[in-house]
């Protein structure tokens, strides 16, 4: 009985690890509005944080 249950976990596990379909259209939404809320906060942090840096070198190095 232990070798039947075994053996159907075995098959089972194989068609699952064989079976690698997935939700493509899914993780390309994600990238795509990933890459854009990146571009949006650049764009609106950038600005604050290019003279956040500049203050900080000017600090450090007595300029």
């Amino acid at each position: 009985m232990f070798h039947c249950l075994a053996g159907a976990l075995r098959a089972r596990f194989a068609l699952t690890i064989d079976d690698e379909r997935g939700d493509v259209p899914g993780w390309v939404l994600i990238t795509l509005m990933t890459a854009g809320l990146v571009v949006v906060i650049w764009a609106l942090a950038g600005p604050a944080l290019s003279d956040l840096f500049q203050q900080a070198i000017e600090r450090v190095s007595g300029f």
